[in-house]
């Protein structure tokens, strides 16, 4: 019973700092919308855009903590990162070429 109640109380710690992370992100960035994406045995990826454009991601060590995090953080979450939600995202100089090495081999 003690290591259900250390692993629980562990998770919901995760839960609450990574919804903490997400609320900063939606001001910083005048409100934010999610998307979160199963990655294997590293959990689960949350991606963020802002009103502004701006993005970001986060890891959680489970799909089911990433979800319970954009819940308590109060994010709309999508299904998947494409249409209306992907064309929201503003790539700046940096991104642009990081994409472009990695087509030339850089």
């Amino acid at each position: 019973m003690a290591d259900t109640q250390q692993v629980d109380a562990r998770a919901e710690r995760k839960v609450s700092r990574l919804a903490h992370r997400i609320t900063a992100f939606a001001k910083a960035h005048g409100g934010a919308e999610g998307q979160v994406a199963h990655i294997g045995e590293r959990g689960a990826r949350i991606v963020l855009v802002g009103e502004d454009g701006g993005w970001g991601d986060l890891v959680a060590p489970s799909t089911e903590i990433a979800r319970q995090a954009v819940e308590k953080a109060g994010i709309t979450v999508h299904e998947s990162f494409d249409g209306e939600y992907a064309a929201k995202v503003r790539t700046g100089p940096y991104e642009w070429k990081r994409m472009a090495g990695i087509q030339v081999g850089g």
